[in-house]
């Protein structure tokens, strides 16, 4: 194994072409040679502006390798000089690039940097965030220009510093306006349609917030390396605590308005399923209902199992670094309080320490019910005011019925008494009454019962009395008792059901994909982690279930009671499901290629059968007709069957030839002669059996690199199909523009259009989508103009007309040589 210390990477990340990222970039190459680092330049492209060119001045830079590819000649990266020469720092820039391939060279430029931080070199790069791969089809919507080039964002994450260079959308113009960016032809372009201030400010606000939570991924990291239990009030998060009851509302539109305070600011929704009895009877549609107004208010939804309700908040709220927490003030009244201790509210506001804790009141304050009817164990209050209140209670009903000796019946008293017991039973508990049962006898014995003033009974009658009493305020404390523990089961039985029917209503949404369900599972129990394993983790603090055959759940953190190791087996269970579908979608897309194939083969012994014999069958007949001596033809019906047989051999001709090509292009064995092309070399003849087509905007068009043939098929094919779906009296349009590099020729067509699910299958082949007549032809054309597009490195992509239609957009890099140079014979696809 290698010692060598792996490098370090340092990215530019732009939030648009154009701010100055490679500048940057050079700028602190500068800095660092000037201290004496060994510094290179592995590859920098300075698109032709001054400022970046006069960077490089004083900077060693390794040469470029020249490569050759489809006719085209271009420069690359040397990866084996730069390894050779073994600096302490290299520069790279574009790091989505892709490598011209050949030699054995990396497909992508990202592969090479890696490739030299293995080396131990440090690398600065530079990327913009159209390029990150999470936000490829983002960017595509946003500016409508698809992102063919893009690096993984885990190749980003791993750098040990990212820096955002940003700029203003009206600064970023008016540097484009004064010829800084791009070529004078090409600014009026760029800024109307890739460089409009709309499209600059959300490219910004996707860096801006790409950055933000790269940096708060770092500070979690920091606090959890560090055992940092504290908040640091980096930006506002407000917690809402939820209990499904009818405040919800109020209170989480109350934590929106004190999130919207801060720019950036989060709201999280948290509902605690608890096994104390205090979530029985909560409505889970009133809880669906505020999780749904949570989520459009921007905020996030979460739920917790915790057994002591406070404490699960607080510690929700600390692992989620919140600066604020919102909850209700208690529904119960002020005797229910009394006699069961500090609420949630108090307690929270006891253990929150520097998290804001907001009490929100509420038209239901107050009103709940006089005792809480699942509580399932004593608070601290009641274990100390129970006892108390079992030799206090029964001394100061003493003291009041020695006031009215003579009055009452000894029976009287001791209902009283029994009274009393029952009391003291509800606030503290079996233990509670028993102590009172016990100090009620032996008052109610010295007091009440002859003699008075002594604990002797000389009446058998009194006897049995007392010993009723006491039989009575025992059972009465048992009863107590069970009806505590019937109602902690009961609690308990409740909070797993509305925590499996939250998960139930997870899966219902989608939401069951194998990392979704692990986050589900570690917040649900508020672990540290959770995580699929094939064998069970031999390490301290790992709680582990079976998740199905060959996998286990293990999470890390606390220890989990029995009841919870429950709930935690359905939650496996559903993770295993979604193990054994994951498993079965793998299986199912090593299946696909085979059907697909079949598909293909079927096609196209359906298509030969009726396609291929039109033709055959009508120059078949033409040429029998010419051999059979039976019949004299005139000299002009022999010429119209000969121009018949000319006709149906040439389409046969087509039909082969296009299914051919097909097969060539699937297999890589397609030979392409690539070199400079003018769409003006290859318009006529491609536009020459379409009478009604207008050109535009093709003159100034710069050389694409392609096979004139080629391109002028696809071309060919594209505006058949387009002039078969336009209109009469219409005519198809053909446009080209040039930008960033590239040339995008356009086919429009004035049809019906076609819908988006039916894009996914326009390519394949044999499909006539939308075809009047289904009869003609073997539904190759668009398929074969993409594949041979393709081979010649350029993409084919449909888009919407402006008021009904489809355009078809052909996209062809610029050619390095002039138009005119010889040709480089090549062999497209295949692997």
């Amino acid at each position: 194994m290698s010692d060598v210390r792996p490098g370090r990477l340092k990215v530019y990340l732009g939030a648009a072409p154009g701010v100055g990222k490679t500048y940057r970039m050079l700028d602190e190459g500068r800095r660092r040679a000037s201290r004496g680092v060994d510094v290179v330049v592995g590859f920098v492209e300075c698109h032709g502006r001054p400022h970046t060119e006069a960077m490089l001045e004083g900077l060693e830079t390794v040469p470029r390798l020249a490569c050759t590819h489809r006719g085209g000649h271009f420069e690359e990266m040397d990866l084996a000089a730069v390894l050779a020469r073994r600096p302490q720092v290299t520069i790279v820039d574009e790091c989505a690039h892709t490598n011209v391939p050949g030699d054995g060279r990396n497909p992508k430029r990202w592969q090479d940097i890696e490739a030299l931080l293995d080396a131990g070199i440090d690398v600065i790069t530079a990327l913009n965030i159209q390029h990150l791969e999470s936000l490829n089809d983002v960017v595509e919507k946003i500016t409508h220009v698809p992102q063919h080039e893009t690096v993984p964002d885990e190749v980003v994450r791993r750098a040990s510093q990212i820096e955002l260079v940003d700029m203003p959308p009206e600064g970023l113009r008016r540097r484009m306006a004064h010829g800084n960016v791009y070529a004078p032809e090409k600014i009026d372009a760029a800024l109307a349609n890739y460089f409009r201030p709309g499209n600059l400010t959300a490219l910004r606000q996707l860096a801006l917030l790409w950055v933000a939570d790269r940096v708060d991924e770092a500070l979690q990291e920091y606090r959890s390396q560090h055992g940092i239990g504290g908040v640091w009030e980096t930006r506002e998060r407000v917690v809402v605590a939820l209990t499904g009851g009818p405040e919800g509302d109020t209170l989480v539109r109350r934590a929106a308005r004190i999130a919207d305070r801060s720019s950036g600011g989060d709201l999280l929704a948290v509902h605690v399923a608890r096994s104390d009895g205090l979530a029985a009877g909560v409505s889970h549609a009133s809880l669906a209902r505020q999780r749904r107004l949570v989520e459009d208010l921007g905020g996030s939804y979460h739920s917790v199992v915790g057994d002591d309700v406070a404490n699960a908040l607080v510690e929700f709220a600390r692992a989620e670094n919140a600066t604020q927490l919102v909850l209700g003030t208690s529904r119960r009244g002020r005797l229910a309080r009394f006699l069961t201790g500090p609420g949630t509210g108090e307690t929270v506001t006891e253990l929150s320490g520097d998290i804001d804790v907001h009490r929100v009141t509420h038209e239901r304050a107050g009103r709940g019910t006089l005792l809480p009817s699942g509580r399932r164990t004593l608070s601290t209050a009641r274990l100390i005011a129970g006892p108390v209140a079992g030799l206090v209670l029964p001394v100061l009903l003493t003291a009041l019925l020695a006031q009215l000796r003579g009055t009452l019946s000894l029976t009287s008293e001791a209902l009283l008494f029994l009274l009393a017991v029952v009391g003291v039973a509800c606030i503290g508990g079996v233990a509670s009454a028993v102590i009172a049962s016990v100090t009620a006898s032996l008052l109610l014995n010295y007091w009440f019962i002859p003699p008075i003033g002594s604990f002797t009974l000389d009446d058998p009658n009194a006897l049995l009395a007392l010993t009723v009493f006491t039989v009575v305020a025992a059972t009465v404390a048992a009863v107590v008792d069970r009806s505590l523990r019937l109602s902690r089961r009961s609690a308990r039985a409740t909070a797993e059901a509305e925590t499996m029917s939250s998960l139930a209503g997870s899966i219902v949404r989608g939401e069951a994909t194998i990392p979704a369900l692990l986050e589900r599972t570690r917040e649900t129990f508020g672990m540290e982690s959770a995580e699929l394993a094939d064998q069970p983790p031999d390490a301290a603090g790992v709680t582990t279930v079976p998740a199905g055959p060959g996998a286990y759940l293990a999470l890390r953190g606390r220890t989990l009671s029995s009841s919870e190791r429950r709930v935690l087996a359905a939650f496996a269970a559903h993770v295993g499901s979604a193990v054994e579908r994951a498993r079965l979608a793998e299986a199912a897309a090593e299946v696909e290629p085979v059907k697909a194939a079949d598909r293909l083969r079927t096609a196209l012994l359906r298509a030969v059968g009726h396609d291929l014999r039109t033709p055959l069958a009508a120059g078949w007949a033409a040429v029998t007709s010419l051999r059979s001596r039976d019949v004299a033809f005139s000299e002009e019906d022999r010429e119209e069957l000969l121009a018949t047989a000319d006709e149906s051999m040439a389409k046969l001709n087509r039909l082969v030839e296009n299914l051919l090509d097909l097969s060539r292009l699937e297999a890589g064995a397609l030979t392409l002669n690539l070199r400079a092309t003018s769409l003006e070399e290859v318009l006529p003849m491609a536009l020459a059996d379409v009478p009604e087509v207008e050109v535009a905007n093709v003159e100034d068009i710069p050389a694409v690199l392609a096979d004139p043939p080629l391109l002028e098929r696809v071309i060919a094919n594209l505006v058949g199909n387009a002039a078969r779906h336009t209109p009469p009296g219409k005519a198809v349009l053909v446009t080209a523009s040039a930008l960033a590099g590239r040339v995008e020729l356009r086919v429009v067509d004035r049809g019906p259009g076609l819908p988006a699910d039916g894009r996914d299958r326009l390519f394949e082949p044999f499909q006539r989508l939308g075809d009047t007549d289904n009869t003609k032809g073997l539904g190759l054309g668009l398929a074969l103009a993409r594949g041979l597009t393709e081979a010649m490195s350029g993409t084919l992509s449909p888009e919407d007309t402006p008021g009904g239609g489809l355009t078809m957009v052909v996209s062809l890099p610029f050619a390095a040589q002039p138009v005119g140079a010889g040709p480089t014979e090549q062999s497209a696809g295949g692997t």
